[in-house]
């Protein structure tokens, strides 16, 4: 697949300017490669609890928490590395909650690009708490346009 995207940036009395980013799937690895890394960090509260999110009946944090603040660790790793128009979506995860972590503790996510094949790319990540490691897995994401991915989405409710 071929990106092509057309940015129009104001020039200073010289009117328009074009800018021609151009990328197949091949040569997203010029600009993202193994080793890209970030992190993400929140607060267990009420709000990120198994009870409220209904993935258990206990105030503790939620393994769906967990794993949102771990996909948050892998986008950031990556996205201001993209340009403008493209994005990735989440599509897989492998991952295992180690351990609880009670209300009013820090829990931390991080996540390291470990691989780019293609638009295809593929996290190691992990999630701790001050006593320990609470999860781990991997995760994979694809590189999208994100006009023309919202555009086929929302044909389906055509």
């Amino acid at each position: 697949m071929i990106f092509l995207h057309i940015i129009w940036l104001k020039g200073t009395g010289l009117g328009l300017k074009a800018v021609l980013w151009y990328s197949s799937a091949m040569e997203l690895n010029t600009f993202l490669s193994a080793g890209l890394r970030a992190e993400k960090t929140e607060q267990v509260t009420d709000r990120n609890t198994a009870k409220s999110w209904g993935s258990g009946e206990l105030p503790v944090y939620a393994t769906p928490a967990m794993i949102a603040l771990m996909e948050g660790a892998a986008v950031a790793a990556v996205q201001d590395k993209l340009p403008p128009g493209i994005s990735t979506v989440g599509t897989e995860l492998q991952i295992k909650h180690l351990a609880a972590s009670p209300l009013g503790i820090e829990v931390r996510a991080w996540a390291e690009l470990i691989e780019v094949d293609g638009r295809r790319l593929r996290f190691k990540v992990e999630a701790a708490d001050a006593a320990g490691k609470i999860g781990e897995g991997v995760h994979e994401r694809f590189v999208i346009e994100n006009e023309r991915f919202l555009k086929k989405t929302s044909e389906k409710k055509q």
